[in-house]
């Protein structure tokens, strides 16, 4: 029986992070298909750039509770161990990364991770944000934020003495930074897109 509920739990929570945020938002109020435009991503950052800031925070909100929902699945449905909310938390992230939906070409699952981090542990996720959000505000660029934020919450896991929460939190960066393939080749050219704000922005916009 337990089985039988984890299994189905676990393909609920995949598919929750399998759901095409973007790409619905963009086809249904827009006419648009996010995937054609821009750097091509179906995430917030490619849907703030090419259809707007209210479509951007729609996106975001929706992949980041979607990491969230599916992480508390054992919790609402009381299923046993809160260690288990890690490997639901993480078949959300691989949903976003690889939905079914679209052939297993998805988004980099960045808000999606910080929806699972919410969702299994407050206190960490604060963390997480006290790190990621001062330096987006130093770099202006999103992808790149992520990936030095990536490392650093995973250091940050072992202060929590969480050794699943911190193998969980490798993973993670092996995944960000295989999402962010492209990001890394145009990072490395100086050709990376960047928010219109940030510290890095303004000295840009100032010299150029």
């Amino acid at each position: 029986m337990f089985a039988l509920k984890f299994a189905s739990l676990f393909i609920l929570a995949y598919l929750i992070g399998s759901f095409p945020t973007g790409v619905l938002v963009g086809k249904i109020f827009f006419h648009k298909d996010i995937r054609k435009y821009g750097s091509g991503n179906i995430g917030t950052t490619n849907t703030f750039r090419v259809l707007g800031p209210v479509a951007g925070i729609i996106v975001f909100l929706v992949d980041f509770f979607k990491g969230t929902i599916a992480t508390l699945l054992p919790v609402l449905f009381h299923l046993g161990s809160h260690y288990l909310c890690l490997i639901f938390g993480l078949a959300a992230i691989l949903g976003h990364a690889f939905p079914i939906s679209l052939k297993f070409k998805g988004g980099k699952a960045v808000a999606t991770s910080a929806g699972f981090l919410l969702g299994y542990n407050v206190h960490f996720f604060l963390i997480c944000a006290v790190i990621f959000f001062p330096i987006l505000f130093i770099t202006s660029m999103v992808s790149l934020t992520s990936l030095i934020s990536v490392v650093l919450i995973f250091i940050a896991s072992f202060f929590f003495h969480d050794l699943a929460l911190s193998i969980i939190s490798g993973l993670l960066v092996v995944l960000i930074y295989w999402s962010h393939r492209s990001n890394i080749v145009r990072l490395k050219h100086h050709q990376e897109n960047m928010m219109p704000f940030g510290l890095y922005y303004w000295y840009y916009k100032k010299h150029h």
